[in-house]
């Protein structure tokens, strides 16, 4: 059931963006006298379709290959690669005899709408649901922050209480890594260390340590614990440990956050360990063997930030602000992070994501703010993606009428067909890679 929602949740939103970013072309053509001969959602590859019906000149319809989708401008060079077509002599309804900035209007639509729709969804989201916002200073009263092992090159450490990042309070501790630390080359924070107030110099790798494939933020807030959930036929379950059981001592050996509790059972797997266990007003004594993977088998209820969260809610005109701030930053974020995996600074294999990736990020429960929130970035990811001077893509047609507007002749047919060929080839490349990535590599 979780591998179906996972496909419906990721069929209805890459749906709706290629629709909306089709419609874009479609638009601007049809607004500059084009004829639009198709107008399908996923690919009707070898002819095929799941159906179609024409409007006025226009055939409109799903194929069956969810791969994206396309309009046919009359007269352009694209996916269909019609040959015949071109051979003939230019009509005045095709794109090719159309003034150039009419071309670069056509080709910028789909982006356009994408950024668009994805500030709509943006501001939808934050009018309705609102905000979730943690207090830093909650974080900071409860024991300051936890820090992975995969993420020690940071510069934080666990039990670190965060005072300034680069001279600023960051009221929210939501904000201090995607607003302030994430996207910057230039960090420096103010902590309380030991009791001690110091300034330290971060990682100016923050983005790469995100996307390492773990999945763990690189920091987390600190929490105590008591137990919820204990699974069956697991160490835990058989020792009799339970729900609401706060375990405070592994082997004689006292501690207060569940970070703590964790490395204890990482440095006795495969061991034999005794818990301290408080049971209402009891204490109990709980022997049990670590499994081979540091576990004992239960899920934990984090307590001690009760009261440290809080939900902004925005009125109409506030939202619309809020949902500008936050598509800004969107697409300042996906271009930074899209210029880090170009120039090397990113891992490709860990940082890109086929589809099959995108739909373990919808995951397995449905979720309106959850997939509104993902589609919403993704309308982003996908305007910027398409801006890429590669053939085939949008920004290769635009990197190709900008040469044309300079020089003043266009590119020949033949020129423009084998620049096609190339661009579907890179792009190929990519998804291939991109599958293999989500499948081998996280």
């Amino acid at each position: 059931m979780e591998k179906l929602i996972m496909i419906l949740q990721l069929l209805a939103g890459l749906s709706l963006l290629v629709i909306v970013h089709e419609f874009g072309h479609f638009i601007a053509a049809r607004a500059f006298g084009m004829r639009v001969e198709k107008f399908y959602l996923f690919f009707d590859a070898y002819g095929k379709k799941l159906f179609s019906f024409k409007k006025g000149d226009t055939e409109y319809g799903v194929g069956w290959l969810p791969l994206g989708g396309y309009v046919k401008i009359s007269g352009m060079i694209d996916e269909s690669m019609d040959k015949d077509q071109l051979a003939e002599e230019p009509k005045s309804w095709e794109f090719r005899s159309k003034p150039a900035w009419q071309r670069l209007i056509v080709m910028l639509g789909g982006i356009i709408l994408n950024v668009v729709l994805g500030y709509i969804i943006f501001t939808g989201k934050i009018g309705y649901f609102g905000e979730d916002k943690i207090f830093t200073k909650h974080v900071n009263e409860n024991g300051g922050i936890y820090v992975p092992e995969f993420a020690k090159e940071s510069g934080f450490e666990t039990g670190d209480q965060i005072v300034h990042i680069k001279g600023q309070e960051v009221p929210y501790f939501n904000d201090i890594m995607f607003k302030h630390l994430l996207f910057s080359e230039d960090n420096t924070a103010t902590v309380i260390r030991d009791g001690v107030e110091r300034d330290i110099q971060l990682s100016n790798n923050f983005l790469s340590m995100a996307t390492n494939g773990t999945k763990q933020p690189i920091i987390q807030a600190r929490s105590r614990f008591l137990v919820d959930t204990v699974s069956p036929d697991m160490p835990a379950s058989k020792a009799g440990l339970q729900r609401g059981d706060k375990i405070f001592r592994v082997n004689g050996e006292t501690f207060t956050y569940f970070d703590e509790f964790t490395v204890k059972m990482k440095e006795n797997k495969a061991k034999k360990v005794t818990l301290a266990v408080e049971r209402g007003t009891d204490t109990l004594e709980l022997e049990m063997t670590v499994t081979d993977e540091g576990t004992i088998g239960f899920m934990s209820k984090p307590i001690g930030l009760e009261g440290a969260d809080t939900t902004l809610h925005y009125g109409f005109s506030a939202a619309l602000i809020q949902g500008y701030a936050a598509s800004k930053e969107a697409l300042v974020q996906q271009s930074i992070g899209l210029k880090s995996l170009i120039v090397g600074k990113l891992n490709f294999m860990k940082s890109v994501s086929s589809p099959i990736g995108i739909a373990k990020i919808y995951g397995g429960e449905f979720s309106w703010r959850r997939f509104w929130n993902i589609t919403g970035l993704l309308s982003f990811v996908l305007a910027i993606m398409n801006l890429l001077p590669i053939p085939a893509l949008d920004g290769g047609h635009v990197i190709f009428l900008l040469i044309e507007m300079v020089r003043g002749k266009p590119f020949s047919d033949k020129v423009m067909m084998r620049a096609q060929v190339v661009g579907f080839v890179i792009i190929m490349g990519i998804m291939l890679l991109a599958v293999f990535s989500d499948l081998f590599f996280k």
